[in-house]
């Protein structure tokens, strides 16, 4: 795709090149990194049982959180990855911006656990009703 500030890459609009960017760069995020592949088991492992015994709201919820944690910890990577590149040795500002960058991800973090917790609870008392 051509870049309209830089003046770069190819005339035309390839959105099949810009899906398998996509699928490419989370594949990576999730089979490198391991814990990004269990919370995204773990969201889906909890989805399956809210999607049966739940509203599509809670179902919502969890897709949510769970996109949200994944978008702070890829960014998290790509900070950590671009900073390592940019100076391998010690720097005490580049410490402190990943620092921030994973401030930003334990945020997320919190929020995609109190959004499980609340449903694990949901689940919980659905079950409760019927034993």
């Amino acid at each position: 795709m051509r870049n309209k500030f830089l003046e770069t890459g190819e005339h035309g609009y390839r959105p099949i090149q810009k899906l398998k960017v996509v699928f490419s760069g989370l594949r990576f995020a999730v089979v490198s990194d391991f814990s990004v592949m269990y919370k995204v088991v773990l969201s889906i492992v909890l989805l399956i049982p809210i999607l049966i015994l739940s509203d599509r709201f809670n179902a919502s919820l969890i897709i949510l959180a769970t996109g949200m944690m994944l978008m702070a910890e890829i960014f998290n990577t790509a900070i950590e990855a671009m900073c390592d590149y940019m100076k391998s040795d010690f720097d005490e500002k580049i410490g402190m911006i990943k620092d921030v960058s994973a401030a930003a991800t334990g945020v997320a973090i919190f929020v995609w656990i109190v959004v499980m917790l609340i449903e694990i609870y949901t689940i919980y008392s659905e079950l409760s009703k019927y034993y």
